[in-house]
């Protein structure tokens, strides 16, 4: 781990060892209880969001946060360049199109803040403040190179309620919302297919959504990725 602070965390990691051929249900890592959070920065003068499943509490005095990011995303790297962070945490009111918006579009190409009522911390970061719980502004203290992800370690400066709302669970995300696993993802599984019903289905080949019924509408669009009925394949 390198410091970015004077404060050393021991951070235990597992990575999964398949060599014997044990059995390997991949289906089982939808039953870790996480939640969903959307990640903001602010780097320069642009601000930056993602959704991740893995904003966790690792100490509490002083309060502190970690969470795991893809090295890709843009908001990992203007996370890194400004230091900070704010973790929003989101309730089962949240909708494909916020959680579309946020796990399945880039940053520098759209303003993924514009069609969310939004307020800002003491740092100028954004944060939700509808379909939200609770925020948490950090500084970032620690961080540790996970390979494909990067796990960030803040020391939280600012919190906040933001309403009573039930918070969304990742596997309410998977079974209610019915909602897509973004490719940086640490719980990614690629084309991870979930046993056909037997009324007819079509899966979004970009983020793995699922609508039921036959045949697809021709004018059909992702609600997550926003993908036409060309990118999808019968299941």
């Amino acid at each position: 781990m390198t410091g970015i602070g004077r404060k050393t965390i021991l951070l235990f990691v597992i990575i999964p060892n398949n060599e014997r051929g044990f059995h390997m249900d991949l289906q089982a890592f939808f039953k870790l209880s996480y939640g969903l959070y959307v990640i903001s920065a602010r780097s320069g003068e642009k601000n930056y969001g993602c959704v991740v499943n893995t904003l966790q509490q690792v100490t509490a005095e002083p309060p502190m946060l970690s969470v795991a990011v893809n090295k890709n995303s843009v908001t990992a790297k203007a996370i890194l360049d400004s230091g900070r962070f704010c973790g929003t945490v989101l309730t089962e009111t949240a909708d494909l199109q916020l959680i579309g918006t946020f796990g399945f579009k880039n940053s520098e190409a759209v303003d993924k803040f514009a069609s969310f009522s939004t307020r800002s911390d003491g740092y100028q970061i954004p944060y939700l403040v509808e379909h939200t719980a609770a925020r948490y502004s950090c500084k970032v203290t620690d961080t540790l190179d996970l390979g494909t992800h990067i796990l960030i370690v803040g020391e939280v400066t600012e919190t906040e309620i933001l309403s009573d709302e039930p918070v969304m669970t990742y596997d309410y995300y998977h079974r209610v919302v019915k909602g897509g696993t973004p490719p940086t993802a640490p719980s990614y599984k690629g084309n991870l297919a979930k046993k056909p019903e037997k009324k007819a289905q079509w899966r979004c080949k970009i983020c793995g959504y699922i609508y039921d019924g036959d045949p697809l509408p021709a004018d059909f669009v992702c609600p997550i990725c926003g993908q036409g009925a060309d990118q999808f394949e019968k299941i």
